[in-house]
């Protein structure tokens, strides 16, 4: 093959010579950068916890990709989400004993069980759904319940991050590793349309939110059904006018957990409605990019090292810069780190580079 004007032998296997069979450029000059195409690029976790060479299967030995499996792919999402449902036991239990104790400064219905109308409180504070039907009445009161609803704002936003991330998260891994042995193609298909797919869950979720708080309304609270949704759909859209709301000791102990399970669902719902607006956005300005005619300038613009011929990789940096995904600051520092590990000035990468650039 030709390399930097001089013909160089290929090794057996068809592979690029070593970094001894490189033609030393001329000093102080450096030869015009070439892209090659790679399989693809290792996690960090993946080349941390790797064995060494010898202990690896011989397919990773010469140089196939294993892929990780979803439960690997998860682990870094778990701890997170378990800090921020460790906080928020913490919240209620901290919120249940401070309401339980402050129970004779809170005014309005109260059932005959002190601790769940304290549980209840805490959560109709935490998901700001505020019915009015147990109010505090006390300065002191007064004042713990807005550092509550403060702290309470706060940690339901984390919660909705982390816990969307980690249940559509699963959902997705279950589903791939169903679909991966069978069919490739369907597996490309649900990645495309990974965010309408959570639209649908989130939708499907929310349905069943309201389906089953409406019922329990109906036959625990015996509400009319018109009024039952009503009152669901203020609480899980944390309008919580009060004319409707809870108010038996078993209605109160089902709220704890339907409220904010199901205020949960609502934000995701809208949040992956305009997920997708903007996924759509994005890729209607790909096709423009993909379909625009290419013209002069474009082929000046995406000249990455100035030798007046426009490669492949040229080519597609450019087009994701039109696409927003990559800008050019981003690209002299890959290339600002790439001139760091070309150790003899080559124009490309062996592993004596990285030994030489990289000691120990």
């Amino acid at each position: 093959m030709v390399e930097n004007g001089v013909e160089q032998p290929l090794l057996q296997g068809g592979g690029p010579p070593n970094n001894a069979g490189h033609a030393k450029p001329p000093p102080g000059a450096r030869p015009p950068r070439r892209f090659r195409r790679c399989r693809t690029a290792p996690s960090t976790d993946a080349a941390q916890e790797s064995p060494p060479r010898s202990q690896q299967e011989p397919s990773l030995q010469r140089g196939t990709t294993q892929l990780a499996p979803p439960k690997e792919l998860l682990r870094g999402a778990r701890p997170s989400f378990r800090l921020v449902g460790v906080l928020l036991l913490a919240y209620l239990l901290a919120g249940t004993v401070a309401f339980y104790l402050a129970m004779d400064h809170m005014s309005g219905d109260r059932t005959g069980s002190r601790v769940v109308d304290a549980l209840y409180f805490s959560v109709v504070t935490m998901t700001t759904v505020g019915y009015g039907d147990l109010v505090p009445s006390s300065d002191a009161a007064k004042l713990l319940a807005c550092a509550f609803a403060f702290a309470g704002v706060a940690l339901v936003g984390t919660f909705l991050s982390k816990a969307a991330d980690y249940l559509v998260e699963k959902q997705e891994a279950l589903l791939f590793r169903a679909l991966h042995a069978r069919n490739r193609k369907a597996l490309r298909v649900v990645e495309a349309n990974k965010v309408r797919y959570k639209l649908y869950t989130a939708a499907a979720l929310l349905a069943a939110a309201l389906a089953s708080g409406t019922a329990f309304m109906v036959e625990v609270e015996g509400m009319r059904p018109v009024d039952a949704f009503y009152c669901v759909c203020a609480t899980v859209t944390t309008l919580g006018y009060g004319d409707q709301s809870f108010s038996s000791v078993a209605g109160r102990a089902f709220a704890t957990a339907w409220i904010t399970t199901s205020t949960v669902v609502v934000a995701l719902f809208f949040l992956y409605a305009a997920e997708l607006g903007a996924e759509r956005r994005q890729r209607a300005l790909a096709r423009w990019v993909l379909r625009r005619r290419t013209t002069c300038t474009d082929l000046e613009a995406a000249d990455m090292d100035g030798d007046h011929r426009v490669g492949a990789a040229d080519f597609v940096l450019y087009k994701l810069k039109e696409l927003g995904k990559i800008s050019q600051e981003e690209i002299a520092e890959f290339l600002e780190e790439f001139d760091e590990l070309d150790a003899d000035n080559s124009g490309t990468l062996s592993p004596h580079d990285l030994i030489v650039a990289q000691p120990g």
